[in-house]
């Protein structure tokens, strides 16, 4: 059990010795970010901007003009909180800068609402030019910051990791491609980020208790979204539903079902915050009652076979 963001920890300083060009800038949240991490192996390339995030989205931009690689990093909801100066710093102009939001979702529990990132892939699904990456795993988050710093980046990337410990289920990363995690012929769930455990949990349960047939697909790039197997799964089963630690406005289920509208129309039943806050609770309890724990899955895609 490992937090996605313990991983960009561990690995971004490795890259680092790979990578002279990479630089890390810090919100003064580098302990909770696991940012610090690189300044400790790498002082020179490290900046802590203070509580300053406008700033820090501005340097970056200035800083990647000079062919640096630069990721930032704060909580998801203050670092995409500063939507107008991504916007105009990074996704207009288009600089391939990394932002890395960790904390997001329910998950992260007592600490509450103000630092919950709830919103945080609507609003940058909305700005062109922009990439979403969400990774289920410890082990898929290292293949995401593999992919990140290896690769030439043409536009700016969001990358989106938790703070809780998750079960590290090993899936094969592909930039721009979902992957089926479990096949399945009646029901499919679509999942994103750190839930997909309890997703995995619930697709077992609902096979071992009600005897459907249940397909997990999980999405990491959630911007470009995988089309294609989104499409297939609704000609392969006739039950979809999303699932994801996030509002259902502006997510992973609305990104389906913008698919689908226009390629194969279909029903499509959205699991996650429906348009409310929650409130300050240890994340189990959290999880229950909004219905994102494994048992509240399975009792919401019951219930919906049946309408």
């Amino acid at each position: 059990m490992k937090a996605t963001r313990e991983a960009f920890g561990k690995h971004l300083p490795i890259m680092g010795e790979k990578y002279d060009n990479i630089l890390a800038l810090d919100a003064d949240l580098g302990k909770a970010t696991k940012i610090a991490s690189f300044g400790e192996t790498h002082p020179k390339r490290f900046f802590q901007m203070g509580i300053a995030e406008a700033n820090m989205i501005g340097v970056a931009s200035g800083l990647s003009e000079y062919d640096y690689k630069v990721f930032i990093a704060s909580f998801g909801s203050f670092l995409t909180g500063r939507y107008d100066m991504i916007r105009c710093s990074l996704a207009y102009p288009n600089r391939p800068v990394v932002l890395v939001g960790t904390h997001v979702g329910m998950a992260i529990g007592k600490d509450g609402v103000t630092q919950m990132g709830l919103e945080d892939v609507s609003i940058m699904r909305a700005l062109p030019n922009m990439v979403i990456l969400n990774p289920a795993s410890y082990s898929e988050t290292i293949k995401v910051i593999e992919y990140l710093c290896d690769t030439e980046l043409d536009s700016p990337h969001y990358l989106r990791l938790g703070r809780q410990p998750v079960e590290d289920i090993e899936i094969p990363f592909e930039f721009g491609k979902g992957q089926v995690v479990l096949e399945g012929d009646d029901i499919t769930l679509f999942s994103t980020g750190c839930i997909l455990s309890d997703v995995v949990e619930a697709a077992r349960t609902i096979e071992n208790t009600y005897s459907y047939s249940v397909r997990v697909v999980n999405i990491t790039t959630l911007k470009p979204i995988d089309d294609k197997i989104i499409i297939d799964s609704a000609k392969k089963t006739n039950h979809l539903y999303t699932i994801e630690d996030h509002s259902i406005v502006g997510g992973l289920g609305s990104a389906v079902s913008e698919v689908l509208s226009e390629n194969h129309p279909s029903k499509v039943v959205r699991i996650g915050l429906n348009d409310i806050f929650p409130e300050s609770a240890p994340p189990k309890d959290l999880y229950e009652k909004y219905g994102l724990s494994s048992e509240q899955i399975v009792n919401r895609v019951i219930n919906e076979l049946d309408k």
